[in-house]
């Protein structure tokens, strides 16, 4: 069986990608990859899953918000974050869920700023508060066994610190936030928030 990993070129991606590969067969696409996969655009989860066996697991890294003070932010702007980030995962759960295998799982990604926002956040901080309410909500509505979680990590860098409004917050390297997506999908949880690094 194979886990797939929609948003694998990210940073955090691609170490999802090379952490989940040691323990399981990963198709990680994005919307550069071939099959190009952009959760935005439906069709394009409904051509990979016509195609595919059913998967293990499937993986969302994915989704745009924009950051800005809230008095330059527009309903577009909040628009355009909601159908990305909050309405595009949830569209891999609700075209997804027929192409899982019994007992298979969601993983899904929102972060730190649903809990500590920052100033430049209200569009980010509310869109991944929308997102960890889906997954305790849609969790014990999923059929056949089927677990969903999301992770919400902390500031992914390699890097020390971060300035400006970040200044102070945790930071985690992209690999330890890839050990809580192996949490997530090897696991027995569900409907749960796995905070990665903070």
């Amino acid at each position: 069986m194979t886990v797939l990993v929609i948003g694998a070129t990210g940073e955090i991606g691609r170490a999802a990608v090379a952490t989940l590969s040691r323990r399981y067969d990963v198709l990680g696409v994005s919307r550069g990859s071939e099959p190009a996969v952009d959760i935005t655009r439906p069709e394009t989860l409904d051509a990979l899953f016509s195609t595919h066996e059913p998967f293990e697991a499937i993986v969302v890294l994915a989704g745009a918000v924009p950051f800005a003070p809230l008095a330059d932010l527009s309903r577009e702007d909040f628009e355009a974050g909601l159908a990305s980030k909050f309405l595009g995962q949830v569209e891999v759960v609700q075209r997804g869920t027929a192409h899982l295998v019994d007992g298979g799982s969601f993983t899904l990604v929102s972060g730190l700023l649903s809990d500590h926002p920052v100033p430049g956040s209200a569009a980010a901080s509310a869109i991944n508060s929308a997102v960890n309410g889906f997954v305790a909500g849609a969790a014990p509505e999923l059929p056949r066994g089927i677990r969903i979680n999301v992770v919400s990590p902390s500031l992914v860098s390699d890097e020390p610190q971060y300035d400006g409004p970040f200044a102070g917050y945790p930071i985690a390297p992209a690999a330890q936030v890839a050990q809580s997506i192996l949490r997530a999908v090897s696991g027995q949880e569900t409907g749960r928030v796995l905070r990665a690094g903070w």
